[in-house]
């Protein structure tokens, strides 16, 4: 699979994730009694879950809020990013409110089409294929609202009862189990296609991490076992910038990724490359690129130039640009740096809302490194195997193979690569949190919060809608 979303009109009644007034039946043409009537809808139904993770603020959480980069943009622009950019953000900060809408809504549909399609009477695989789908949509938005907010509503029914809407705070180990669930009942329904939808490979990938961020080290490798099992023909791609243009999705390594369609329609295209984008291109020059994200590049490649991955990642003054031009710090007014993976190189008469440029949640080179984690994590004895999948994601940078001889410098040296390789990605902030407290401070300053790593609040307006989270 190479797991795309396409950016579909759905004409699916969905419930939204919490909202009082569901007490009542809902009007229009469409209930869930008389729209689960055939196969053809419980298709629409679940392209209708593909089409709601079109938002765009992950960044937000896995960048700003990291030590990668900083909100950027014009001063005053978007004020709250910097609230979670210094990790100080409250409950009424609007990008949290976005996220925790957007999140809930993909697991609203999630949870209709489960619940609906489960009972019908349609061919059994592509019921299978469908139900897995859903899955892997609800344990994917989980993954992430947990990662962000810690302890949350779990939600795993339609939003059709007063009982199902207002739900109470489920432990974080309770989420993963929930996460974990769904991820191996999706690997059970779901086939080995890479036709666009979500298969196996992906749910194995994702259930790796999940393990991972766990601390559950052999399941783990063993789910990394099942994905390699499926020979499925994933591999790197032979050069990294090429997975950051336009056709990326359907490369080799591309396993988990959001699609966009070249309709040429304002605004349906990947809008990163408006918010990241310099102001010479009309951009707003949001999520700028740090120094200490700059200076993890250290190391040289073989043939002693830059790490083959930093100027595929950024701009940075000096060095080539798009179109023959040449990068010039004053673009990126915040720190002289801007994100170049979202940036469309060619638009010709392509508007920058019309990027087609895709958004990679996992690729083959973070399964290698996370097979890599679980490996020296498990056990020492495992330090040949680890260094051996780490090795492949550095020579495809340009860099010799790791010199790591310790399971510590192995942690170290993963660490670091996860940051070089998967960098503008939104995965670097849940990494520091999980790494724990020490090295979040060293990374983002002293600690200013009370516990062992920082959880945003959840939104007010979640909190004013659910009875069961209020006081």
């Amino acid at each position: 699979m190479k797991a795309k979303f396409y950016i579909l009109m759905a004409a699916v009644a969905v419930l939204s994730a919490s909202c009082s007034f569901l007490d009542e039946n809902l009007k229009g043409g469409y209930s869930s009694e008389n729209y689960y009537t055939s196969a053809s809808k419980a298709e629409m139904a679940v392209n209708a879950i593909y089409n709601s993770l079109y938002g765009n603020t992950l960044w937000i959480f896995g960048d700003v809020a990291s030590d990668d980069s900083v909100k950027g943009g014009d001063d005053g622009d978007q004020p709250q990013i910097n609230e979670i950019d210094g990790l100080n953000a409250s409950a009424d900060n609007g990008s949290l409110g976005t996220f925790w809408q957007d999140s809930y809504e993909t697991i609203a549909r999630a949870n209709n089409a489960i619940a609906n399609i489960e009972p019908m009477n349609m061919d059994e695989v592509l019921k299978a294929r469908l139900l897995g789908e859903a899955k892997f949509f609800r344990a994917y938005s989980y993954f992430n609202l947990v990662n962000i907010f810690g302890q949350l509503p779990l939600k795993t029914k339609p939003q059709n009862s007063s009982a199902n809407i207002h739900v109470g705070l489920s432990p974080i180990a309770d989420v993963y189990a929930q996460i974990d669930r769904d991820l191996v009942e999706a690997v059970e329904g779901l086939n080995d296609l890479k036709d666009g939808h979500v298969n196996r490979a992906a749910a194995y990938a994702l259930l790796a991490k999940s393990k991972i961020f766990q601390r559950k080290w052999d399941e783990a490798v063993f789910a990394i076992e099942g994905f390699k099992n499926l020979n499925a023909g994933y591999a790197l791609e032979p050069r990294y910038a090429d997975l950051f243009k336009s056709g990326g999705e359907n490369s080799v390594e591309s396993i988990f990724a959001i699609r966009y369609a070249t309709n040429k329609i304002a605004s349906q295209g990947n809008l990163l490359n408006v918010w990241f984008a310099p102001f010479i291109e009309g951009g707003y020059h949001f999520n700028a690129p740090t120094q200490s994200y700059v200076d993890c590049f250290s190391e040289k490649t073989v043939g002693g130039e830059d790490d083959l991955r930093l100027d595929a990642s950024i701009g940075r003054a000096g060095k080539p640009w798009f179109n023959g031009t040449t990068f010039d710090a004053s673009w990126g007014n915040a720190t002289g740096y801007l994100v170049k993976k979202y940036d469309e190189d060619a638009v010709e008469d392509m508007a920058k809302s019309q990027s087609t440029i895709p958004q990679h949640r996992i690729r083959y080179a973070e399964v290698l490194l996370l097979e890599a984690e679980a490996l020296n994590e498990a056990s020492p004895e495992n330090l040949a195997a680890a260094a051996a999948a780490l090795d492949q994601v550095r020579e495809r940078a340009g860099l010799d193979r790791t010199k790591a001889s310790s399971q510590s410098e192995m942690r170290d040296a993963i660490r670091l690569e996860r940051r070089r390789e998967l960098g503008f990605e939104f995965h670097r902030f849940f990494d520091v949190m999980r790494y724990g407290r020490a090295y979040a401070i060293t990374a983002l300053g002293p600690a200013a919060w009370p516990a062992d790593r920082y959880y945003f609040p959840i939104p007010q307006a979640e909190t004013d809608a659910n009875a069961a989270l209020k006081n």
